[in-house]
């Protein structure tokens, strides 16, 4: 008996067999991934910024963490989905298209969790790109944008000469603003001279160019050849100064001249100068469908207000699962929002309301950028050490 109960504790103080390595570094990357997605989803993500529309504040090659708790982070409404990609795989072609990284099979109604605040005017706000719902895409795998909230629910948004005005007052402009000027030169500008004066949006003759050039310009504004650039009063004055520089124009867009600019329909001559009033919706707010409201929240109330079979006929009347309607109240609030640089933005002014349930997060810091203007620039030249760190506003 007593060699039975000695051999029983032998056995059961056998070590136990050690996990291989490739056991292991599943397990360590597994658990990594799953405190990354936490994370992303509930605190703090980072973005890159693409494009120029919010020059000077944030800059083509600007990565951002962004706050998700501030605003409240959302529940996901795609499930399904691969870690750390956003809705393509990374340079994975299949037949000649990019991969999903998602699948939409299951969809699940989206909350928002608590947060600090709502976003407030003048502040930066990143947000999925409300008309991608003409791509499918569902609303958590929309393209990220970020712009400066100009309106909240509730507000009356204005454009008047290029001055935003909300509720009746002139909005305080961002340091730096960038507007678009026409540079008279029949023989062009050497990109070195914009790089030391720090323009680096501008347009010539190669559009996938996006450094300036020393060849003869193929633009016209008002019967003078030159090229746009995207800039301040005060760079602008600058290269004015330079003798193979003819002038240079600030360039505005009255009512009429401006295509491409919301709402799409006859009964409005709005530019992005002259814009507006237009009301941001509030959740609870109730509004006769008459033509002239139909055609400014008529696509809210067909794609973002979560209500089925929505049908806007060519009268401007609305039908709801059948059912003609003659007033709607919002389910949730809307907002306005606007690049700093005005007129190189692909904004609220081109595309209308952004939903509540659209909001993603506050930009907090800038912790990497990269200056992509100058091709010539080895990799620490390109480094921007003084905005690595910087705060957001």
């Amino acid at each position: 008996m007593l060699d039975f109960l000695k051999r029983k504790n032998k056995e059961e103080k056998k070590p136990k067999k050690k996990r291989g390595f490739f056991r292991e570094l599943f397990n360590d990357i597994l658990f990594a991934l799953i405190a990354v997605t936490i994370i992303r989803g509930l605190f703090v993500e980072a973005f890159a910024i693409p494009t120029g529309s919010m020059e000077n504040s944030m800059l083509i090659g600007d990565h951002l963490f962004v706050s998700k708790f501030h605003y409240g982070a959302r529940t996901p409404q795609t499930p399904i989905q691969f870690p750390l990609a956003h809705q393509t795989l990374w340079g994975i072609r299949l037949f000649g298209k990019e991969v999903p990284s998602y699948t939409d099979i299951i969809q699940l109604p989206s909350y928002r969790l608590p947060g600090l605040r709502k976003p407030r005017r003048g502040e930066p706000v990143v947000f999925n790109y409300p008309p991608d719902y003409e791509k499918g895409f569902p609303t958590d795998m929309k393209t990220f944008y970020v712009k400066r909230c100009l309106a909240i629910p509730g507000d009356t948004f204005e454009v008047r000469n290029k001055q935003v005005y909300v509720n009746g007052e002139a909005s305080e402009n961002p340091p730096n603003m960038l507007t678009s000027f026409f540079v008279e030169a029949d023989r062009g500008v050497h990109e070195r001279y914009m790089r030391e004066l720090g323009i680096t949006d501008y347009t010539d003759e190669n559009p996938m160019d996006t450094y300036a050039t020393n060849a003869v310009p193929e633009y016209t504004y008002k019967g003078k050849r030159g090229f746009y650039i995207h800039t301040t009063q005060e760079k602008a004055q600058q290269l004015a100064q330079y003798n193979f520089v003819q002038g240079v124009e600030e360039v505005f867009y009255h009512p009429g001249e401006d295509a491409g600019i919301f709402p799409k329909d006859s009964q409005f001559d709005w530019s992005r100068d002259f814009f507006g009033p237009l009301v941001m919706p509030t959740k609870g707010m109730t509004i006769d469908l008459t033509p002239e409201n139909v055609a400014l929240y008529g696509e809210a109330i067909k794609e973002y207000e979560h209500n089925d079979d929505v049908v806007i006929n060519s009268n401007y009347e609305v039908s709801i699962e059948g059912q003609k309607i003659d007033t709607y109240t919002f389910k949730q609030g809307y907002y306005f929002m606007i690049g700093d640089n005005r007129h190189n933005s692909l904004d609220s002014r081109s595309w209308g309301l952004v939903p509540y349930d659209h909001i993603v997060g506050k930009p907090l810091f800038i912790f990497w950028s990269v200056d992509r203007t100058d091709p010539n620039a080895g990799f620490f030249q390109r480094l921007r050490f003084n905005r690595m760190l910087d705060l957001i506003k």
